[in-house]
């Protein structure tokens, strides 16, 4: 609102329409796109499995893993889709983050867990990326609370009018781009896309509604590998996004980028500025 916020660089110059879209469309679920995506993930697993033989044993790279990197590939080259909507202006984010979901144990009835972290396609290698991740899950999945779950517990010893009244305050300066850059960094909420992997507890993709507390305008769901044409095995990602931060041919450039890269996985080796210039 005040032309300036702690993660966010303003967005000027746009078209009339594109800059009246807020307030047409006030609420992301107000402006919410569907987007299923059938991708081919035969190369990638090949490639995981090579990729394995020379990685430690206790620290595999997964097919979650690949999705993750090619995602933050397509934040770097297609930087309008990582863009959100505060107080009726559209935003540039500052850095790629990724929120994603696990559980903290494979079995019925594990508590989830959730990782926020930040990703540097344009300086940080494959291998770097899957270590930083595996950085990030094991200690929530050991019990350790990040800073996130700290203030949850802190707000839920208040009564139900006191929780609403706080979130009330971090909503209003949220709006008015005031709200402290560590509040920001440390909360799931406030990021470039949430991802989750129902195919790692061997469900299919299917579609999410987009939280309205915070700044996270994509949401991916990745579902479990399917056979497919000739036998070749396939995954499904469904992709919700935000309309307003970008138009639909360029954010599904971005999303078709996605796919390409897992189906041609010796790319996702290759630095953002490779990728460009290639």
């Amino acid at each position: 609102m005040f032309g300036r916020r702690p993660d966010a660089t303003l967005v000027r110059n746009l078209g009339a329409m594109r800059t009246f879209m807020p307030y047409i469309s006030p609420r992301r679920n107000d402006s919410v796109f569907h987007l299923p995506q059938d991708i081919e993930v035969e190369a990638a697993l090949e490639f995981l499995e090579k990729r394995n033989r020379e990685r430690p044993p206790e620290r595999p790279m997964t097919l979650f893993h690949l999705f993750l990197r090619s995602l933050s590939q397509a934040h770097a080259l297609r930087p309008g889709v990582n863009r959100f909507v505060k107080g009726g202006k559209l935003w540039q984010r500052d850095g790629i983050w990724l929120s994603f979901s696990a559980k903290r144990e494979i079995k019925d009835g594990s508590p989830m867990i959730t990782i926020k972290r930040r990703f540097e396609p344009a300086t940080e290698s494959l291998d770097e990326m899957v270590d930083g991740v595996y950085g990030k899950i094991r200690p929530a999945r050991a019990g350790r609370k990040s800073t996130s779950d700290k203030e949850m517990s802190l707000l839920l010893r208040l009564p139900g009018v006191g929780i609403r009244a706080a979130l009330g305050i971090v909503k209003l300066a949220d709006y008015f781009g005031v709200l402290p850059r560590r509040m920001i960094e440390a909360d799931p909420l406030f990021a470039s896309t949430f991802v989750a992997n129902l195919g790692s507890v061997g469900h299919d993709a299917g579609f999410h509604h987009l939280w309205e507390y915070g700044t996270c305008s994509i949401f991916a769901v990745m579902g479990k590998i399917r056979p497919g044409p000739g036998g070749r095995r396939m995954m499904r990602a469904c992709w919700t996004y935000d309309e307003r931060i970008e138009d639909g041919l360029y954010s599904a450039i971005g999303i078709a980028g996605i796919a390409e890269r897992l189906e041609n996985p010796e790319l996702l080796d290759l630095t953002a500025e490779a990728l460009e210039n290639r």
